[in-house]
Protein backbone atom coordinates (compact mmCIF):
# COMPACT_ATOMS: atom_id res chain seq x y z
CA UNK A 1 0.00 0.00 0.00
CA UNK A 2 1.35 3.43 -0.96
CA UNK A 3 1.00 6.12 1.69
CA UNK A 4 -0.08 9.57 0.55
CA UNK A 5 2.53 12.29 0.98
CA UNK A 6 1.48 15.31 3.08
CA UNK A 7 0.80 18.51 1.15
CA UNK A 8 3.78 20.83 1.04
CA UNK A 9 3.51 24.62 1.27
CA UNK A 10 6.17 26.79 -0.34
CA UNK A 11 7.74 30.06 0.78
CA UNK A 12 8.77 31.48 -2.63
CA UNK A 13 9.21 35.05 -1.41
CA UNK A 14 12.79 34.18 -0.42
CA UNK A 15 13.68 34.50 -4.11
CA UNK A 16 13.10 38.26 -3.90
CA UNK A 17 16.42 38.41 -2.05
CA UNK A 18 18.32 37.74 -5.28
CA UNK A 19 20.82 40.62 -5.21
CA UNK A 20 20.22 43.68 -7.33
CA UNK A 21 23.98 44.24 -7.51
CA UNK A 22 26.20 41.52 -8.92
CA UNK A 23 29.86 42.09 -9.83
CA UNK A 24 29.35 45.44 -11.55
CA UNK A 25 25.78 44.76 -12.69
CA UNK A 26 22.92 46.86 -11.31
CA UNK A 27 19.49 45.27 -11.50
CA UNK A 28 16.15 47.01 -12.01
CA UNK A 29 12.85 45.20 -11.53
CA UNK A 30 10.65 45.16 -14.63
CA UNK A 31 6.87 44.80 -14.27
CA UNK A 32 5.08 41.82 -15.75
CA UNK A 33 1.72 42.55 -17.34
CA UNK A 34 -1.21 41.11 -15.41
CA UNK A 35 -2.39 39.11 -18.42
CA UNK A 36 1.08 37.59 -18.87
CA UNK A 37 1.37 36.83 -15.17
CA UNK A 38 -1.97 35.04 -15.21
CA UNK A 39 -0.84 32.91 -18.15
CA UNK A 40 2.47 32.02 -16.50
CA UNK A 41 0.68 30.84 -13.32
CA UNK A 42 3.93 30.82 -11.35
CA UNK A 43 4.05 31.03 -7.57
CA UNK A 44 6.70 33.73 -7.90
CA UNK A 45 8.17 35.72 -10.81
CA UNK A 46 11.29 37.83 -11.04
CA UNK A 47 11.96 39.97 -14.12
CA UNK A 48 14.92 42.33 -14.11
CA UNK A 49 17.28 44.22 -16.38
CA UNK A 50 20.87 44.03 -15.16
CA UNK A 51 23.11 46.75 -16.62
CA UNK A 52 26.87 46.61 -16.17
CA UNK A 53 28.94 49.71 -15.57
CA UNK A 54 30.58 48.98 -18.96
CA UNK A 55 27.17 49.12 -20.65
CA UNK A 56 26.44 45.40 -21.08
CA UNK A 57 22.81 44.38 -20.52
CA UNK A 58 21.43 41.04 -19.32
CA UNK A 59 17.70 40.48 -18.92
CA UNK A 60 16.70 37.94 -16.29
CA UNK A 61 13.41 36.13 -15.91
CA UNK A 62 12.75 33.46 -13.30
CA UNK A 63 9.43 31.74 -12.65
CA UNK A 64 9.16 29.46 -9.64
CA UNK A 65 6.56 26.67 -9.37
CA UNK A 66 6.03 24.95 -6.05
CA UNK A 67 5.22 21.27 -5.62
CA UNK A 68 1.58 22.28 -5.08
CA UNK A 69 1.61 24.18 -8.39
CA UNK A 70 3.03 21.17 -10.23
CA UNK A 71 6.67 22.22 -10.25
CA UNK A 72 6.91 22.71 -14.03
CA UNK A 73 6.49 25.93 -16.05
CA UNK A 74 3.41 25.94 -18.24
CA UNK A 75 4.95 28.27 -20.85
CA UNK A 76 8.47 27.65 -22.12
CA UNK A 77 10.76 29.99 -24.11
CA UNK A 78 10.40 28.11 -27.39
CA UNK A 79 6.65 28.80 -27.29
CA UNK A 80 6.78 32.28 -25.75
CA UNK A 81 9.29 33.80 -28.19
CA UNK A 82 7.36 32.48 -31.18
CA UNK A 83 4.08 33.77 -29.71
CA UNK A 84 5.61 37.24 -29.30
CA UNK A 85 6.80 37.50 -32.89
CA UNK A 86 10.40 36.32 -32.49
CA UNK A 87 11.94 33.77 -34.85
CA UNK A 88 14.23 31.17 -33.28
CA UNK A 89 17.08 30.98 -35.78
CA UNK A 90 19.29 28.68 -33.72
CA UNK A 91 18.54 26.21 -30.93
CA UNK A 92 21.21 24.11 -29.26
CA UNK A 93 22.46 22.75 -25.97
CA UNK A 94 25.50 24.39 -24.39
CA UNK A 95 27.55 23.67 -21.28
CA UNK A 96 27.36 26.10 -18.38
CA UNK A 97 28.86 25.92 -14.90
CA UNK A 98 26.73 24.88 -11.94
CA UNK A 99 27.56 22.54 -9.11
CA UNK A 100 28.99 20.44 -11.90
CA UNK A 101 29.28 21.00 -15.64
CA UNK A 102 25.73 20.80 -16.99
CA UNK A 103 23.87 21.60 -20.20
CA UNK A 104 21.45 24.46 -20.79
CA UNK A 105 19.53 25.59 -23.89
CA UNK A 106 20.72 28.43 -26.09
CA UNK A 107 18.60 30.28 -28.65
CA UNK A 108 19.41 32.97 -31.11
CA UNK A 109 16.16 34.86 -31.65
CA UNK A 110 15.42 37.57 -34.19
CA UNK A 111 12.67 40.13 -34.70
CA UNK A 112 12.63 43.02 -37.18
CA UNK A 113 16.38 42.71 -37.73
CA UNK A 114 17.23 42.68 -34.00
CA UNK A 115 18.93 39.64 -32.54
CA UNK A 116 19.24 38.40 -28.97
CA UNK A 117 21.09 35.49 -27.45
CA UNK A 118 19.01 33.53 -24.95
CA UNK A 119 20.25 31.05 -22.35
CA UNK A 120 17.79 29.13 -20.21
CA UNK A 121 17.60 26.15 -17.93
CA UNK A 122 15.44 24.55 -15.27
CA UNK A 123 16.22 24.19 -11.59
CA UNK A 124 14.93 22.39 -8.53
CA UNK A 125 15.94 22.06 -4.91
CA UNK A 126 17.86 18.91 -5.92
CA UNK A 127 19.54 19.97 -9.19
CA UNK A 128 20.78 23.35 -10.33
CA UNK A 129 21.00 23.15 -14.14
CA UNK A 130 18.70 21.04 -16.32
CA UNK A 131 18.22 21.73 -20.04
CA UNK A 132 14.68 20.45 -20.69
CA UNK A 133 11.31 19.99 -19.04
CA UNK A 134 11.85 16.25 -19.54
CA UNK A 135 14.89 16.35 -17.27
CA UNK A 136 12.95 18.49 -14.78
CA UNK A 137 10.04 16.03 -14.79
CA UNK A 138 12.42 13.15 -14.12
CA UNK A 139 13.87 15.15 -11.23
CA UNK A 140 10.32 15.59 -9.91
CA UNK A 141 9.67 11.85 -10.15
CA UNK A 142 12.78 11.11 -8.10
CA UNK A 143 11.93 13.91 -5.65
CA UNK A 144 8.41 12.64 -5.02
CA UNK A 145 9.69 9.15 -4.28
CA UNK A 146 12.36 10.53 -1.97
CA UNK A 147 10.14 12.78 0.12
CA UNK A 148 7.32 14.26 -1.91
CA UNK A 149 9.04 17.46 -2.98
CA UNK A 150 8.84 18.36 -6.69
CA UNK A 151 9.22 22.12 -7.10
CA UNK A 152 11.07 23.79 -9.95
CA UNK A 153 11.86 26.96 -11.81
CA UNK A 154 12.62 28.27 -15.26
CA UNK A 155 15.59 30.63 -15.40
CA UNK A 156 16.09 32.61 -18.60
CA UNK A 157 18.86 35.06 -19.46
CA UNK A 158 19.02 37.12 -22.63
CA UNK A 159 21.24 39.83 -24.05
CA UNK A 160 21.24 41.94 -27.22
CA UNK A 161 23.53 41.15 -30.16
CA UNK A 162 23.60 44.40 -32.15
CA UNK A 163 26.80 43.39 -33.95
CA UNK A 164 25.95 39.70 -34.29
CA UNK A 165 28.88 38.68 -32.09
CA UNK A 166 27.66 35.37 -30.66
CA UNK A 167 30.88 34.54 -28.81
CA UNK A 168 30.87 37.82 -26.90
CA UNK A 169 27.18 37.49 -26.00
CA UNK A 170 27.66 33.86 -24.94
CA UNK A 171 30.57 34.77 -22.67
CA UNK A 172 28.45 37.53 -21.10
CA UNK A 173 25.54 35.19 -20.33
CA UNK A 174 27.80 32.45 -19.00
CA UNK A 175 29.54 34.88 -16.68
CA UNK A 176 26.17 36.08 -15.41
CA UNK A 177 24.89 32.52 -14.97
CA UNK A 178 27.95 31.78 -12.85
CA UNK A 179 27.10 34.81 -10.69
CA UNK A 180 23.47 33.96 -9.97
CA UNK A 181 23.68 30.21 -9.45
CA UNK A 182 25.46 30.40 -6.04
CA UNK A 183 23.01 33.14 -5.00
CA UNK A 184 20.05 30.88 -5.79
CA UNK A 185 21.53 28.13 -3.63
CA UNK A 186 21.27 30.45 -0.64
CA UNK A 187 17.72 31.73 -1.23
CA UNK A 188 15.95 28.72 -2.74
CA UNK A 189 12.44 28.41 -1.25
CA UNK A 190 11.74 25.95 1.52
CA UNK A 191 8.71 23.69 1.38
CA UNK A 192 7.20 22.47 4.62
CA UNK A 193 4.05 20.69 5.70
CA UNK A 194 1.06 22.99 6.21
CA UNK A 195 2.70 26.34 7.02
CA UNK A 196 1.75 28.89 4.37
CA UNK A 197 -0.96 29.05 1.75
CA UNK A 198 0.14 28.87 -1.90
CA UNK A 199 -0.37 31.91 -4.08
CA UNK A 200 -3.60 32.12 -6.04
Amino acid sequence: MIALQPELKAQPETLAALPQRLAGFEGTDLPIEATVESMLRADFNIQRAYVHSFGDVVWLYMGYYSTGRGGTPEHTPDVCYWANGWDIVRDRKVAIAGRSERSAREFIVEQAGHQRLVLFWYRSYRNDVMPTTLSLNWDHFVGRIGGGRADGALIRLSTPMPDGNVDEARARLNRFAALIEPELDDIWPSETVGTTEPNN
